[in-house]
């Protein structure tokens, strides 16, 4: 059960005392709070674990600063929908807002390789008014001998980069709770010039003590990437872990699944699915089109097939593409093959806008 509280209730009233006094009297009972920024007001929402299905749900919405009670209907109760279309969905990280409603673009390095590929990248990204962009510093290989990223050596000089170009969130992996440590003290050091999403690689759908502690931390969002071998089931679950910690400033991303049937695409392209988390629960849904098809190769159009996976990602209703660009793709360390040029930016940029203002116009046919 979810007793969600009057939106920016002050936690220091006597109202908010007695009915948190009221709900702690519950036999049986634990309470979880979660605190829920949005764009324009803060959300309280109190967790009742335990057998709620005595409680007197009028009892409980009857108290003071009680907006209304959901009763849970997913397993992942705080970041589910619950089939209650009021609750709020999004944060905001850095002035940047990511919502069910809202679309970024996080065009960048697979790898970060050298500072000059760094600085490029950004500064075309900023002429193109963008702010975000993806950085990968640790990266986990099959092959324990590929490369496995430059780790916190890099990280200086990407954020001050960032600092210099504008750039306010950087989606970056980690593959282990130190990292988290790495960035937050590299940040400090360089006067905090930019922003870090947190990613979950696929790999580590269900490394459930990774989950936990970027989930203990509330500094940073989290990006967190569909396993590629699991249901889509236990992937929200797994999500839920990180919220279960603390941490519902989660995105849900498709990268495609480990599966024959998608070839000649590296992976099988399930952005079909985008609609269906957005229904589910509260979080943004981003695609990756680069993990999922893994090549440059072109329709008879001359549009490339990573194009047209993010085209349908963003038609279906998502909210952030994350996508690999490279200064000189064959010099890349890591997926040089799937990353796109510089010169196809300005392009790709455009398309993607004409794609999300496109899934505005289907939405608007359809309110009625």
């Amino acid at each position: 059960m979810i007793v969600i509280l009057d939106s920016d209730t002050d936690e220091t009233s006597t109202e908010y005392a007695g009915t948190l006094a009221a709900l702690n009297a519950l036999e049986g009972i634990q309470l979880q709070t979660h605190v829920i920024q949005g764009k324009q007001k803060k959300l309280t929402e109190i967790y009742l674990l335990g057998d709620t299905q005595k409680i007197d749900q009028e009892k409980i919405e009857n108290l003071a600063c009680v907006e209304r009670v959901l009763r849970v209907s997913e397993a992942y109760r705080i970041l589910g929908r619950h089939q209650d279309e009021r609750r709020v969905s999004g944060f905001v990280y850095n002035d940047v807002h990511f919502s069910q409603d809202t679309y970024h673009l996080f065009a960048g390095l697979c790898a970060v390789d050298t500072p000059e590929h760094v600085e490029m990248m950004m500064r075309s990204l900023a002429q193109q008014g963008q702010v975000c962009t993806r950085m990968g510093a640790y990266k986990p290989r099959t092959n324990p001998y590929s490369f496995q990223g430059h780790g916190k050596t890099c990280l200086p000089y990407v954020f001050e980069l960032a600092g210099k170009h504008g750039i306010q969130v950087i989606a970056m992996e980690v593959t282990h709770e130190s990292h988290i440590d790495e960035i937050t003290e590299c940040l400090e050091r360089t006067g905090n010039p930019t922003g870090v999403m947190l990613q979950i690689g696929t790999r580590n759908t269900q490394n459930f003590e990774l989950l936990k502690a970027v989930g203990r931390q509330q500094r940073f969002p989290v990006l967190f990437k569909r396993g590629y071998g699991v249901s889509l089931n236990e992937s929200l679950n797994a999500a839920e872990y990180l919220a279960s910690e603390g941490n519902s400033m989660v995105v849900f991303c498709f990268r495609g699944m480990k599966n024959d049937a998608g070839a000649p695409h590296r992976n099988l392209v399930d952005f079909g699915q985008v609609p269906v988390v957005k229904r589910l629960t509260r979080m943004p849904v981003c695609v990756d089109p680069s993990h999922s098809v893994g090549s440059r190769d072109a329709a008879p159009d001359g549009i490339l097939d990573i194009v047209h996976s993010a085209a349908q990602g963003l038609v279906a209703g998502a909210n952030m593409v994350l996508v690999d660009f490279h200064p000189n793709p064959p010099e890349a360390l890591v997926d040089g093959p799937q990353a796109l040029e510089l010169t196809e930016l300005s392009k790709f940029i455009d398309d993607m806008a004409a794609c999300h203002d496109f899934y505005l116009q289907r939405k608007s046919i359809w309110a009625d």
